[in-house]
């Protein structure tokens, strides 16, 4: 019987500016981080599925308004808000992905509904919704996503749309784990670039892309630049690394990251793997990340 498990999530990598955040704030983004932590290693200690854990863990970020998934996205260019989400299982390849959908509270929820009730992976847009519709997943009204933070940031957006530095939070949330029978599981979840425009889609729907789970090798979650993360193809890469080179989850994850350099990609991910170790590399400022293994061990930071 395999007893080990871990947990890692994460609230985005980016742009995150030390001096900017007063010890309030930083309790209050440990805070929600711990909370997240704790609905999926809940979840895990008990015997649970590690698909549960990361899918829980993902729901109680997209719940929280700090992070730009779910209830914190962002606005895009019609002052509306379209979000993207993915989970993969380990065990058996099975992945489900929506892009694009709007007025859902849990786009990681309708991710797996994807996965589990249809043949297909990836639903987009309207079509996404009408699914969602019809398995009677929970509708939240357009002001649901209305924080002011979001809001300024998109205003300033608008008026500089050349400035990338609004672009530089990239605030995804996601979650990998390991449960006690070995499986992996990954799951992330988005609410995209700030004013992005004509139905972009970023790295978090795509699998491979920003995520990715295989039982062979391990689970990872991305955030950051999205569309360098799918040109260098991150989630999977890791992976590769892993299987047909043999390296160690640390080597994989850092050969990836210098990859995404590479092509002046920025951002980061969180990994684990088969036995249990976690990575969470960056090249950003910070990233909100938090991990917990069979051993009691929690971490939870935002910067180096």
């Amino acid at each position: 019987m395999h007893e080990q498990f871990a947990i890692a999530i994460h609230g985005g990598a980016g742009t995150l500016h030390r001096e900017r955040f007063s010890p309030g704030v930083v309790q209050q983004y440990e805070k929600a981080l711990r909370q997240a932590l704790q609905a999926g290693l809940h979840i895990l200690q008990n015997g649970g599925r590690s698909l549960d854990a990361v899918e829980a863990a993902v729901m109680e970020l997209e719940d929280c308004p700090f992070f730009n998934a779910g209830r914190g996205a962002v606005f895009n260019a019609d002052g509306g808000h379209t979000l993207d989400a993915a989970i993969m299982d380990g065990s058996t390849l099975a992945a489900g992905a929506v892009a694009g959908i709007s007025g859902f509270k849990s786009p990681v929820r309708v991710a797996r509904a994807v996965m589990e009730k249809t043949r297909y992976v990836l639903l987009s847009a309207q079509g996404a919704a009408d699914f969602a519709r019809e398995q009677g997943m929970e509708e939240v009204a357009a002001d649901y996503f209305y924080t002011d933070l979001r809001y300024q940031q998109w205003k300033k957006k608008q008026q500089n749309d050349l400035d990338q530095s609004a672009d530089l939070n990239f605030g995804t949330v996601g979650a990998v784990a390991l449960d006690k029978k070995g499986n992996l599981a990954a799951a992330t979840s988005t609410g995209g670039l700030t004013n992005k425009k004509y139905g972009r889609v970023g790295d978090s729907p795509i699998i491979g892309g920003g995520t990715y789970a295989n039982n062979n090798t391990c689970a990872v979650s991305c955030t950051g630049d999205g569309e360098h993360f799918i040109r260098s193809v991150v989630a999977y890469d890791v992976s590769c690394l892993i299987e047909y080179k043999l390296l160690t989850l640390r080597e994989a994850c850092a050969y990836s990251m210098q990859r995404l350099e590479q092509i002046k990609g920025k951002g980061g991910l969180i990994a684990i793997d088969r036995w249990g170790n976690i990575q969470m590399p960056f090249n950003s400022e910070g990233m909100y990340r938090a991990s917990a293994n069979v051993d009691g061990e929690v971490a939870i930071k935002i910067f180096e």
